[in-house]
């Protein structure tokens, strides 16, 4: 086999330990950010987490506002209300802040402020993305209080289309963070659930850049750790909420996940997607469900590549006990076996699966599947058919 030729960067400057917010205004200096907008979502917005982060901004000489109309599943109006706080305030760079959703629209803002263009006109398709002004495109310093979607280290954002319900990725290299400020404490408070939620996400995340078919050996090793720290640290962070170890172990395999999915995603993300647009459902717990039935159809591309991981992570039995392992973390988590536990019927099961063939997360799906193949493995998760 000829080796293609292929395209690697990892750029983003990641600083990591408890306590390291207290460094966002030098980073914010460091980084020309003199009038940060500072984006999250309702419920941090009105922590006092985020009021003494304010506070300590302000102090060193940085005139900080907050912007928080952001929604769990974030769509256009989020974006074009932060744009019009970004220009009313004279920004000029974004501290993104919180979940998913939070750094999403933060960066979504940075991007967008100084383009003339629709949003989806930078939608994840081809070289769409050099339709965007980059010379017009802020710095943005990303703080996920989630171990989950790694957005933090990545170069798009999903936001919901407000006709069709789809979930759009938006891609530009330029909104790649600066700074990735990864502090476990800031995930102490969150609860057991969305722990878990999130920790499935980041754990879905290097299954399949791990599983995707392209060339990317620095990709592929990235997610294999970043499994073996899933494996060691997410049942603590879940039981053991204030353990720092776990939570920054945590931290690190969630963007861990999100560097490595450079290598590819695939039907876990084809199908989360359109049923979290449908629906309105959390993308992670959406994962954690979903993950397992694409693990068994994908099986007979992958079953060499999971013998060689359950080794190397300590898990006896080649593919069927890494499946075993999965199926026992998810259970032991409180994540549910069926997407009609969460009360997704097959009722629009045609419309997923006509959304998740066009999903850019397919084409990284070690097999290419039909949209009667996705309907019918939509159908399998939502019965608990395995």
């Amino acid at each position: 086999m000829t080796i293609p030729n292929r395209n690697f960067n990892y750029p983003t400057a990641i600083k990591f330990g408890a306590g390291r917010v207290k460094e966002l205004a030098d980073l914010c200096k460091a980084n020309g950010i003199k009038r940060p907008l500072f984006v999250t979502d309702p419920g941090l917005a009105a922590s006092p987490m985020v009021a003494d982060i304010l506070a300590d901004l302000k102090a060193a000489g940085l005139p900080v506002q907050l912007f928080s109309d952001v929604r769990p599943n974030p769509v256009e109006a989020n974006i074009i209300a932060g744009v019009k706080a970004y220009k009313m305030g004279m920004h000029d760079g974004v501290i993104a802040f919180g979940g998913g959703s939070g750094l999403d629209i933060g960066k979504m803002i940075a991007l967008m402020h100084g383009q003339s263009i629709s949003v989806f006109d930078l939608e994840d398709i081809g070289d769409w993305w050099t339709r965007a002004d980059a010379s017009r495109i802020s710095p943005i310093i990303a703080v996920p209080t989630t171990a989950g979607t790694g957005s933090e280290v990545g170069r798009a954002g999903v936001v919901t289309h407000p006709d069709t319900h789809e979930k759009k990725v938006i891609f530009h290299p330029a909104i790649m963070p600066k700074v990735a400020l990864l502090d476990p404490e800031l995930t102490v408070g969150l609860p057991a659930k969305l722990t878990a939620a999130t920790g499935f996400d980041a754990l879905a995340h290097c299954i399949e850049a791990y599983s995707a078919p392209f060339y990317h050996p620095l990709s592929k090793g990235i997610a294999l750790e970043g499994m073996l720290l899933i494996k060691d640290n997410l049942a603590t962070a879940v039981k053991k909420p204030k353990d720092l170890d776990a939570r920054g172990n945590m931290l690190m395999a969630s963007t861990m996940g999100a560097t490595a999915f450079q290598r590819g995603l695939g039907a876990v993300h084809a199908l989360s997607h359109p049923i979290g647009g449908l629906y309105d459902a959390h993308h992670g717990l959406l994962n954690g469900i979903v993950l397992p039935y694409v693990l068994v159809a994908n099986r007979k591309k992958i079953e060499k590549d999971f013998a060689r991981a359950a080794a190397y992570l300590e898990i006896k039995g080649g593919f069927d006990g890494f499946l075993k392992w999965v199926l026992a973390l998810r259970k032991d988590l409180g994540i549910p076996h069926t997407l009609a536990d969460i009360g997704i019927d097959t009722k629009r099961l045609g419309e997923v699966a006509a959304m998740a063939i066009k999903d850019p997360s397919a084409g990284g799906n070690p097999i290419q599947f039909t949209e009667k193949q996705y309907k019918a493995l939509a159908k399998k998760c939502v019965e608990g058919e395995l």
